[in-house]
């Protein structure tokens, strides 16, 4: 079907665009920009008045590993596996000297891990699929970036839980997703 042909290419270029938005996010917007640092964002209430933050590219990569999850739905392995090579060189191409290791590599090893949860689950459900792929990409990602990054895990709360807002606001679309395919009979690619 052309159409969920189309609806794919749109979300690929979506979480293609992902990789330079975060990076970017991550240097200039935040409710506190550290010094030679990352900008921050709350992302919880915290303890002792003081909330949760995280480097704010934190919510555009929860996104893209739902992103990724649906580029895979539509156009398949192959599709998924050359838009996760190509989204790491454009992290390495589009981060900040300081941060292309950590950004390129975060990015390579998340998807690939998101990959390899997703695949084996999604004859068993989108949403469960779609769930705890993206909790082991996002766990992935926010460790190894900010170790390379940072050499700290100083935001891996913030991190896990930003990343997991994203996927939690997504489900409602994924369900309609789901439901829309079902309807019309379209698989899994």
């Amino acid at each position: 079907m052309a159409r969920i042909r189309l609806e794919g290419f749109a979300f690929l270029a979506a979480f293609i665009a992902c990789v330079p938005l975060a990076n970017w996010l991550i240097g200039n917007v935040g409710t506190i920009c550290v010094p030679q640092g990352p900008c921050l964002i709350p992302v919880a209430p915290g303890f002792n008045g003081q909330a949760v933050t995280a480097p704010s590219g934190v919510l555009i990569i929860g996104l893209a590993l739902v992103l990724r999850d649906l580029v895979q739905r539509r156009l398949g392995k192959l599709w998924t596996l050359g838009a996760i090579l190509a989204g790491a060189a454009l992290s390495g191409l589009v981060a900040a000297p300081s941060l292309v290791v950590a950004s390129a590599a975060a990015f390579l090893l998340s998807e690939l891990a998101d990959f390899a949860v997703y695949t084996p689950l999604q004859k068993r459900g989108l949403i469960r699929a779609v769930l705890l792929s993206s909790l082991v990409g996002l766990c992935v990602d926010s460790v190894v970036f900010l170790y390379l990054a940072f050499g700290s895990l100083d935001y891996l709360a913030g991190q896990i839980i930003g990343k997991a807002w994203m996927v939690l606001f997504s489900i409602p679309i994924i369900r309609l997703l789901r439901d829309r395919d079902a309807r019309l009979g379209i698989a899994a690619a």
